[in-house]
């Protein structure tokens, strides 16, 4: 029995339908566990930004993004997917790095977590961290066989090395594909823009057969078309959703480590995720909300609105595979 039972309201007996500013922090309310047989789907806060190769903090984002998941509630207003009800959604606490001052040795430690999530059959929503986050978690998620990826970003994260690694957050894309975990045509990248010290920065992209939706031609061809033209490259297989929320215009996601200017409007962002509904997303993060950076807490709280559509989108697919 709990400490303080409702005595009139009996719905507040679930945590996530008391009122929003009490409970101790989870990702949208939800049971914190470490059992991984008790959970479908594990929200997982990856606390790292050793990658970052200007503004860090974005270590800091699973803990900003779990206080504003707060503000979430339990059903989809616009698509009415409950993904609550149809999955047993936990908290699975944080992929804390035992050795963040050695970039390659953390990855592996990521993906170590990872593959003991995956191994369980647990669909894994990540929040990071920087954007290098990413591959470690397609080790374990594309390990099986490699999978296609709806990417949304400024950047396209197919570079190679900088200063000395080639494992930095604008170059886990590029590695992804090399180790066989991203099958480069069925990838699509959309709202790149920003300038850059090397006309063929992203070349890798276009070469390996990439689908780059850059922001002119989503500004164009609007959110609709973009999630017409990522379904049709993704197909009908396994994918993943990785989400950047510098993909976001500065003006509503200030609190980031490579803003760049003339973004995606959340809005948009919103009506893009939900139209990829029926695709197979066996896995999805979010990832580079810095707090230091922010304003009011609105990229935070931004993210935590992107990470509850994937989680609608996760718990339709992974109710579609029955």
């Amino acid at each position: 029995m709990p400490l303080k039972p409702p005595v009139r309201y009996h719905d507040l007996a679930d945590t996530q339908a008391q009122p929003r500013h009490t409970g101790i922090p989870t990702f949208f309310r939800t049971p914190h566990t470490e059992a991984l047989d008790e959970v479908d789907i594990g929200i997982i806060g990856v606390p790292f930004d050793g990658g970052v190769t200007h503004r860090s903090g974005a270590r800091h984002g699973p803990r900003a993004v779990r206080a504003q998941s707060a503000l979430l509630r339990r059903y989809n207003g616009v698509t009415g997917v409950a993904p609550f009800a149809g999955a047993r959604v936990r908290d699975l606490g944080d992929c804390w790095i035992e050795f963040p001052y050695q970039l390659e040795a953390a990855l592996d430690e990521i993906a170590g977590f990872y593959r003991a999530v995956v191994a369980a059959g647990v669909v894994p929503l990540s929040v990071g961290g920087d954007h290098s986050v990413s591959l470690p978690i397609l080790r374990a998620v594309g390990a099986a066989r490699p999978v296609g990826m709806v990417h949304v970003d400024a950047h396209c994260d197919t570079g190679d090395d900088y200063m000395g690694s080639r494992f930095h957050h604008g170059a886990p894309f590029r590695r992804a594909v090399e180790e066989g975990l991203l099958d480069p045509a069925r990838v699509v990248q959309i709202g790149i823009r920003g300038t850059t010290n090397d006309p063929d920065m992203w070349g890798f992209s276009q070469q390996s057969g990439m689908r780059v939706i850059g922001i002119d031609e989503f500004d164009d061809i609007g959110w609709r078309a973009a999630a017409d033209e990522a379904r049709r490259v993704v197909g009908p297989g396994p994918a993943y959703l990785s989400f950047d929320i510098d993909s976001l215009d500065p003006a509503e996601a200030p609190g980031t480590g490579t803003p760049e200017a003339g973004g995606i409007r959340m809005r948009e962002a919103l009506r893009l995720l939900r139209a990829l509904r029926g695709l197979d997303f066996v896995g999805a993060d979010l990832v580079e909300v810095a707090p230091p950076f922010d304003v009011g807490d609105l990229t935070a709280f931004n993210g935590a609105s992107v990470l509850f559509e994937a989680l609608c989108l996760l718990a339709e697919a992974r109710a579609a595979r029955g």
